[in-house]
């Protein structure tokens, strides 16, 4: 099967936690979710961060059971408080 490679891009609180070159090869096809958990196992004090953050692709905000099947940036966007 083949790999993807998903740029990892994250604004907000989880940037901090983050390197800002981060990509992940993935199996084609996996999951938006697959891509979050391969981020908590290299970066376990992100894990709830992770939980409470929208994934976007480009201008789109993406639903975790969407199907990656080719390469692309994977947004993370921290949840915003106030207003």
């Amino acid at each position: 099967m083949q790999d993807i490679h998903i740029k990892i891009e994250a604004y907000g609180a989880i940037e901090k936690h983050l390197p800002a070159d981060l990509n992940l090869n993935c199996a084609s096809n996996s999951l938006v979710t697959d891509v979050l958990n391969q981020i908590k196992t290299h970066y376990p004090s992100v894990a709830d961060m992770i939980e409470r953050c929208a994934c976007a692709i480009g201008e789109d905000i993406i639903p975790r059971q969407t199907v990656l099947a080719q390469d692309c940036t994977l947004v993370l966007l921290s949840p915003v408080a106030g207003g």
